[in-house]
């Protein structure tokens, strides 16, 4: 920080104060330079000050304070108008606007104040010959402010019917003003289309398209345009982050994440601004922030999360409840003194209605890693919840137990999900009343259906349902729920024990079904619990199965129980359900045989007929797995409609983690054939699903890397910078390995680059430099330190970029990339020309590229890589051409001057006869050095000479057409009719010049 000694250091010091982060800190400096700038005794010098200290102001959280240095400016003019420059004469004028509105936004300052200032702003305005918009739109503020719709509306029409002059706001806030009142309106489409100019980046500023996207987020939520409402809030809340005076947006996006589902996020974004809860140099804003917490603490309470510990004003913990408690209040508060002032009910009925409002969108997948809520997460059932039967709801006021058991019954014979809570609900009911005892069957049924919802537990209680099943005069279901306990042994690995305990209701079962003492689905029940068994000494081979005898054993037993059913399942679904798994069973023997293909069509089959026999739950996991089998013949295509259809046919029945699971197979196949829009549809439900399922730093992660790499392919920069940041807080190089995270920071690096934000695009591409550092292949080591260096020249570090490119030229060279190094020269020399007396070194390095490419022709072994070094030598000697051109403008010797630029045109000359041996396919090429070239001759006035060569450029287009470009909509071929167009301009451009240069 310089000593302020005159006034171009005091004009440099509030340049650099400028750049500094919105806040506090600014604001304290920009007032000890107004002391300093107070000391020099220069009037001018005083009045820049004050109004740097205004602009610090308003760009801050203490806009109150804009008060005091406005008036002391606002006196110095009328006083001696003559002290202020025209710029000066311009911002004072201009900050008008910034006063009117910060009076409003201050419930302190009497409504009658505020009118005042709106008629001395007119009359100043009058006096200085400026256009009324600039009023008009004050006055429309006001009026909306205080809810006079009526006068609003006059002076919204007043505002746009008044001319645009220097006093008017920038096109960018302008159009939010009047996309806002639209919407306010309810003409959410009107306020959209008014806004779309910002969005696109047509007009932008200082808060441009910050509030707009931020403002657009209800809207387009209201309209269902809800992709673009997740892409505005990733995008927009990445622009008003760090700027502390946008607390207003800020709430905006708060609020879209307590309207779609996204409380945890929500919550995410109150703890990144513990101060927004307590800054009073704001009201209006901070009334805005408390609406939109209680509003989110409100839909936590309703989710049943009133005592979750929330991030609130710093002190003390809170819970959701009281943290909605104490906002409310002091909202409210807030509300009523502005509704004192303002004479009205206005402010407190917007508060209110703000803080009530329900969910726009119950779910709205993100793509960003929120952790999840404390609830077990009442608030997250994965996808629509499958409606129970309503025969069977338990909020029934006085539930039948007949008609709960024949519910039960149904649901259990025809395998629908929900029976064992069918059956759970009957035994509840039955324990219940009074003087009821249920038939041994029944009760059979709810042990039985106890037993399966124990799991790997089960085998005692499938024991009991054995014991009640013989007593109900059923043996062979007894044998089935026998074997059903075996079977559960054999899932907790004890195989050879279940194997003993099947073989006894296996021989029993045959034999009662020979002498026709029970049915096929009885005895197919033991069959199946047999092979099942023997499936699981299949499951638990390592790899393909070596012992034949296990194989040849299990597709025994398989196709023992389809001979007894295949053909007999009739309209009995269970039986068909056995039919279906059976062959499932032989896919899964196929693959283990080493037949993927013979497993892919008996999967296929399954599937089929679980799905034919209505049970399209089941055909799910055999769906995903013809999916893999799919993916490893190759057949894509095969490989989509498979996880298409685990998808459907799983519906509200898919557990969060399968449900991720096939998102993400499905995005990685759908992205492999270039549809990465739709990809990133099918990741994004991955990374929302895989939180679901708690599996958010581990499947989350991995989703999330493919998600922003997915949005990187569409040119969708912050919000895959949002989504990539994201991933990589959770990806580990133990987890996911060093490959992704490499990726997922070089795509980031790529993201911030394109948004300007070049030091941390550095930061992120020489941390993945430095992991690939150590990997045998060493080009994408070189790649990324490449650059990184970019990078560092972009953000102003020209050292530190040298130093990258000379890494990045050591790796090329190791790794024979001649281009590689080549371009590493020619940065560096670019680089030199930036530093003082880095002339000679700029020359020498682009010597050194061009006898780089020189020796590296002479070993060139085919003819491909020998045309490639003339191009890259004729890009060379351009480059080297301009880079002598640029650094004799800073030669103030005529004759050195002259040397120069004739040494410039030499290398011209050398690259446009490189670029002629190349032929047509250098075209461009060409005349873009022959155009350089002839502008270099009318600097040496040498007319003659640049005409030849802008001839020598219409010449080389003479064949073109001559409407070139006419056609739009991004056609093919349209970039290069631009460039035959643009070349014939500039080269007629030329030869103009050089006539007149003649004439002279």
């Amino acid at each position: 920080m310089g000593e302020i000694t005159d006034f171009d250091s005091l004009r440099r010091a509030m340049a650099e104060n400028g750049e500094q982060p919105e806040g506090p800190a600014r604001n304290a400096r920009a007032e000890q330079l107004l002391v300093e700038a107070e000391r020099l005794a220069v009037p001018l010098a005083v009045i820049e000050a004050l109004g740097h200290q205004l602009k610090v102001y308003n760009y801050s959280s203490e806009k109150a304070k804009m008060f005091v240095p406005f008036a002391r400016l606002l006196r110095m003019w009328d006083e001696r108008p003559e002290d202020f420059d025209e710029y000066e004469t311009h911002s004072l004028h201009w900050v008008f606007k910034w006063m009117s509105a910060g009076m409003l936004d201050q419930p302190h300052v009497p409504l009658a104040s505020v009118e005042k200032w709106l008629g001395e702003m007119e009359h100043r305005y009058r006096l200085a010959g400026h256009s009324a918009r600039a009023v008009r739109s004050a006055e429309f503020s006001v009026a909306a402010h205080v809810g006079d719709v009526e006068r609003a509306e006059r002076a919204f029409s007043a505002w746009l019917a008044a001319d645009r002059d220097a006093m008017a706001d920038c096109h960018a806030c302008e159009l939010h003003g009047q996309g806002w009142w639209r919407a306010e309106r309810g003409r959410d489409e009107e306020a959209l289309a008014l806004w779309a100019p910002v969005l696109e980046g047509e007009y932008t500023c200082a808060h441009e398209p910050h509030t707009v996207l931020a403002s657009s987020l209800l809207p387009l939520l209201r309209l269902d345009r809800l992709e673009e409402a997740r892409a505005h809030h990733l995008r927009g809340f990445r622009l008003v982050r760090s700027m502390e005076s946008m607390r207003g947006a800020y709430a905006d996006h708060v609020e879209f994440c307590a309207l779609t589902g996204n409380e945890a996020r929500g919550l995410e974004l109150l703890a990144e601004r513990p101060a927004y809860f307590t800054d009073e140099g704001h009201p209006h804003s901070k009334l805005e922030f408390l609406s939109v917490v209680v509003l989110l603490m409100e839909r936590l309470t309703e989710r049943g999360l009133a005592g979750q510990r929330v991030p609130g004003p710093a002190g003390r913990e809170w819970t959701a409840a009281e943290l909605a408690e104490h906002a409310r209040a002091e909202a409210l508060a807030l509300a009523a003194r502005f509704d004192e002032r303002n004479g009205t009910s206005h402010v407190s009925e917007r508060a209110r209605a703000r803080m009530t409002q329900r969910p726009l969108v119950e779910r709205l997948p993100l793509g960003v890693r929120a952790a999840r809520t404390a609830s077990a997460v009442a608030a997250a059932a994965p996808g629509p919840a499958a409606p129970a039967p309503a025969p069977v709801q338990e909020a029934a006021a006085a539930p039948d137990l007949a008609v709960l058991l024949a519910e039960a019954q149904r649901l259990s014979e025809t395998l629908q999900p929900h029976a064992v809570e069918a059956w759970a609900r009957v035994a509840r009911l039955a324990e219940e009343a009074e003087g009821v005892e249920l038939a041994a069957r029944d009760r059979a049924e709810i042990a039985d259906h106890a037993a399966i919802g124990l799991g790997p537990d089960g085998a005692e209680a499938f024991e009991r349902a054995a014991e009640l099943y013989a007593r109900a005069g059923d043996p062979g279901e007894a044998l089935a729920a026998r074997a059903r306990a075996a079977y559960v042994r054999a899932l907790a690995g004890e195989i050879d024990e279940a194997l003993a305990a099947v073989a006894d209701p296996y021989d029993r079962v045959l034999a009662l079904y020979a002498e026709g003492e029970t049915g096929v689905p009885q005895a197919a029940g033991v069959l199946m619990g047999r092979a099942r068994i023997l499936m699981r000494r299949v499951h638990e081979a390592e790899g393909e199965v070596v012992d034949e005898a296990v194989l040849a054993g299990a597709e025994a037993a398989v196709r023992e129980l389809l001979a007894l059913v295949d053909g007999r399942a009739g309209t009995d679904v269970r039986l068909a359900a056995r039919v279906a798994e059976g062959h499932a069973m032989l896919a899964e023997l196929a693959t283990h045989s080493g037949n993927p293909q013979g497993g892919a069509e008996l999967f296929a089959r399954a599937a089929a007929e679980f799905v034919e026999a209505g049970l399209p739950w089941f055909a799910v996991e055999y769906e995903a797995r013809l999916a893999g089998l799919a993916h490893e013949l190759g057949d894509m295509r095969e490989a989509e409609r498979a996880l298409r259809a685990a998808l459907e046919h799983g519906g509200p029945y898919l557990e969060a983690i399968g449900r991720a699971q096939l998102h993400l197979q499905l995005a990685e196949v759908v992205g492999g054939r270039g549809e990465a829009e739709e990809a990133s549809e099918h990741a994004l439900e991955a990374a929302h699903w895989a939180d679901e399922a708690g599996a958010g730093p581990t499947l989350g992660a991995w989703a999330r890397h493919q998600l922003g790499g997915f949005l990187v392919l569409q040119g969708r920069w912050a919000e895959a910078a949002e989504v990539l940041e994201s991933a990589l807080a959770e990806l580990t190089v133990e987890t996911h390995g060093d490959g992704a995270v490499v990726q997922t920071q070089w795509w980031l690096g790529d993201c911030l680059s394109e948004l300007g934000e070049h030091r941390d695009a550095a930061e992120r591409r020489l941390q993945a430099a430095e992991i690939a550092r150590q990997w045998p292949e060493q080009h994408d080591h070189a790649t990324l330190a490449h650059l990184a260096a970019e990078s560092l020249g972009q953000a102003g570090l020209p050292t530190e970029a040298d130093r990258a490119y000379t890494r990045a030229g050591e790796l090329w060279r190791g790794l024979g990339n001649v281009h590689g190094l080549v371009r590493s020269l020619r940065a560096r020399a670019w680089l030199a020309l930036r530093t003082e007396d880095g002339t000679d070194t700029a020359r020498d390095l682009m010597t050194r590229a061009v006898e780089e490419c020189a020796d590296a022709f002479d070993v060139a072994d085919d003819d491909e890589a020998r045309l490639r070094l003339v191009s890259e030598l004729g890009h060379t000697h351009r480059q080297f051409g301009d880079l002598l051109a640029r650094s004799a403008a800073e030669d103030a010797d005529d004759d050195s001057i002259r040397a120069t630029l004739d040494e410039a045109l030499s290398q011209m000359g050398e690259a446009v006869a490189v670029f002629v041996a190349l032929g047509e396919g250098a075209v461009h090429a060409r005349t873009g050095a022959e155009l350089a070239a002839g502008w270099l001759e009318t600097d040496l006035g040498r007319p003659s000479a640049a005409a030849a060569r802008a001839r020598a450029v219409l010449r080389a287009y003479a064949d073109a057409p001559d409407d070139a470009a006419t056609d739009v909509g991004g056609e093919e071929g349209e970039g290069e009719d631009e460039t035959v167009r643009a070349r014939r301009a500039e080269a007629e451009q030329l030869l103009q010049a050089a006539e007149e240069q003649k004439d002279r």
